[in-house]
């Protein structure tokens, strides 16, 4: 069982729905301390891409996409899931559905971020069914990028997501792989890796 597996174990919560919470250390409350490991382990899993740009998708995926980009010296981008005043000039756009929300967002990247000479690591933090990572996939085409990989926290290994994406190609690491839960024991079964 790996740093991440054991940490989901001792303070994650699963939910009817196939809902895992992990708003204690992940994705409401972080801790800084294991996403600087989880940095750490994606470098160490991409070190013979070439990256210069970490992307992510507005809200859950910015802290982890940032201490990431800390380890490979590169800026974040992220995309936001509404048009505001502050995004001036062409933008890229895709729509995207929510597992955990249940709805769809265009998500947005300015122009002015994203270019042909994007070498991309796509971070998340978590893989459901992966229209999140679609729509990312989807903006760095738009602007003539180039996924180099794509690391996700959590990969709920049960739903499609994940097979679709490698399916696709990607280079998709997920730093532990959910392939059960039971709402009455609290379980949570991982697939090894």
């Amino acid at each position: 069982m790996n740093f991440l597996e054991e940490r989901i174990v001792k303070d994650g919560v699963v939910k009817k729905g196939n809902v895992l919470k992990v708003d204690s250390f992940l994705n409401h409350q972080m801790d800084i301390e294991l996403f600087d490991k989880m940095g750490e382990e994606f470098k160490r899993r991409f070190a013979n891409e070439n990256i210069n740009k970490i992307v992510t998708i507005e809200a859950s995926g910015i802290g982890i996409a940032c201490i990431v980009a800390r380890h490979f010296g590169v800026p974040v981008v992220f995309a936001k899931k509404s048009q505001s005043i502050n995004i001036d000039g062409d933008v890229y756009i895709a729509e995207v559905e929510s597992f955990t929300h249940k709805c769809k967002n265009q998500v947005i990247v300015s122009k002015k971020f994203l270019s042909a000479d994007d070498h991309v690591l796509l971070i998340d933090d978590f893989l459901a069914n992966g229209y999140a990572l679609q729509g990312l996939i989807s903006i760095v085409q738009q602007a003539g990028g180039t996924v180099e990989g794509i690391g996700i926290a959590i990969e709920k290994g049960f739903q499609y997501g994940g097979r679709t994406i490698r399916n696709l190609g990607y280079h998709l690491e997920s730093l532990a792989i959910v392939d059960g839960m039971d709402p009455e024991t609290g379980e949570v079964i991982f697939r090894e890796q």
